[in-house]
């Protein structure tokens, strides 16, 4: 008999998810987690007053309880939405210009449409005919692709069919001519780390429909509170977590798993494991590539690893409007260019002109922070490759020389922020590589460019029967996905169990 029915490996997103699922049929799952909280991205920390959140921004997919997201049903489902509390962000998003240029929009259609045609006002029909396509395109998606229609078709799905594939930066440009309405039009690729000239347009136009429709939340209390919450439920159904204990090596026989060694040097066996981890790691580290089919290996090889961050957060003793940051949600530009350009610049270890973006919850969550203060998050996006090839005495010294040039680039919006500073922490895409495990520190998984968007991506399974992944190496990054990934990696297993039972 085996010792437990289930492991999972990391107790990131996915993995919280996949064993809370699990546990919940009533099966004895293993949860390991080599750090010492659970969460991965998800999680906290704290210097001086200050807990800062690591990565939420905004989180999709939740909706209302009148409009229900899918997101928000899977929490249902895992009975952990009584217990955490959202907060409803107000804005979409804004964006800002050194040369004084503001737009906010809401997550409201009519309002985003308005306020697009106030400013621009010489696009007026191409408003309207771009996000008439953005909501076509959306329903023929969710049609076709997340219901599944058994009769999807050209004529049933014609939006789907004819732009699944192309880039978003040729949908905008065949609708739009201001550049700076293409920019303000494209800031979310910073959520994908693909610019909009390989980016599927899908993703932009999904990006869009979730968070008008089902609104941008942040958690109260960060996303910690949501990784804890999670990780209660399992425990509350019996649930065995180990932290500060990895996975030092997955047992096989043939082309089936046995269970796991963890990196303490205990054995734990189980017909069925959830890994967390990036299939490099579970196939070149865990297992041993030479097990694994070399048509598997081939195609994990060909993906290419995502963009990772450097990530500034800063504490203030002031609230957010005595600084001038009225939003939570801010995107700086410099320049209007979306396209392969933002690559050569994610692949440069200086900062320069960038696209940034500024989180303060404080804004939309006053209680966030201690009172009288408020928090940023600040990121732009790094490949993690020139960061590695760093020598380590020159470290400190570039990773300072960015941050200094990151509060310059943010001082051209908000000019008082030094004054107020009280706490600074910094983060490279080696930090990243540290804390989450994944090569590089890519924060997304693979790349999604065109080639690798959804509709071709790895997926949960493996040619090892047994083992499946969840997070983001599954298909998409962010929240929202890698949460629900871990759903359906513990739906997959619960049926295999189910058949054999039969």
């Amino acid at each position: 008999m085996k010792d437990y029915d289930a492991i999972v490996i990391g107790a990131g997103n996915g993995g919280l998810t996949a064993s809370t699922a699990l546990a919940q049929k009533g099966l004895n799952v293993l949860l390991l987690e080599r750090h010492n909280i659970p969460g991965g991205c998800a999680t906290s920390f704290c210097r001086g007053r200050f807990e800062f959140e690591i990565a939420l921004h905004q989180l999709s997919g939740l909706g209302t309880p009148e409009v229900p997201g899918p997101l928000r049903m899977d929490l249902d489902s895992l009975g952990v939405m009584q217990d955490l509390e959202f907060v409803e962000i107000s804005d979409l998003y804004s964006v800002h210009n050194p040369d004084g240029f503001h737009i906010t929009l809401k997550p409201n259609k009519e309002q985003i449409l308005d306020e697009l045609k106030n400013v621009f006002p010489h696009e007026k029909e191409a408003i309207d005919a771009f996000f008439d396509l953005v909501y076509k395109y959306a329903n023929d998606m969710i049609g076709a692709f997340i219901f599944r229609d058994p009769e999807a078709s050209r004529d049933k799905y014609p939006n789907l069919y004819r732009y699944a594939f192309k880039p978003a930066q040729s949908v905008i440009d065949d609708f739009i001519t201001d550049p700076l309405l293409k920019a303000v039009l494209s800031v979310y690729w910073g959520y994908l780390g693909v610019s909009t000239d390989q980016m599927a347009f899908a993703y932009l136009a999904m990006l869009l429909f979730q968070y008008i429709e089902f609104k941008p939340f942040h958690v109260k209390g960060g996303s910690q509170a949501l990784s804890n919450t999670i990780l209660n439920k399992f425990l509350s159904h019996g649930g065995t977590v180990r932290f500060n204990c990895g996975a030092g090596r997955i047992l096989t026989e043939g082309d089936t798993v046995q269970g796991v060694v963890t990196d303490q040097g205990d054995v734990v066996t189980s017909d069925y494991i959830v890994s967390n981890a990036s299939p490099m790691v579970t196939y070149g580290q865990l297992i041993g590539e030479e097990q694994i089919p070399e048509k598997t290996i081939t195609e994990v090889k060909s993906r290419q690893l995502s963009t990772s961050a450097f990530t500034m957060f800063v504490g203030f003793d002031c609230d957010p409007e005595d600084i001038g940051i009225h939003e939570s949600t801010n995107f700086l530009m410099v320049n209007t260019d979306m396209t392969i350009n933002n690559h050569d610049r994610m692949r440069r270890l200086d900062i320069d002109d960038e696209l940034m973006v500024l989180s303060c919850y404080d804004v939309s969550d006053p209680e966030f922070s201690p009172e009288g203060a408020c928090q940023t998050n600040i990121v732009t996006l790094k490949y993690g490759e020139p960061w590695l090839r760093l020598p380590p005495q020159q470290y400190l010294d570039v990773k300072y020389r960015c941050a200094e040039k990151m509060l310059q680039r943010v001082q051209a919006i908000y000019p008082d922020i030094r004054a107020h500073i009280e706490e600074i922490e910094v983060g490279t895409p080696l930090t990243h590589m540290r804390y989450l495990g994944h090569p590089l520190g890519a924060i997304y998984g693979f790349e999604q460019q065109t080639k690798n968007s959804l509709f071709f991506q790895p997926g949960r399974f493996t040619p090892i029967k047994g083992l499946y992944f969840a997070g983001c190496w599954t298909g998409d990054g962010g929240f929202e996905p890698t949460l629900r990934s871990g759903m359906a990696a513990a739906r997959s297993i619960t049926k295999q169990i189910d058949n054999k039972s039969k």
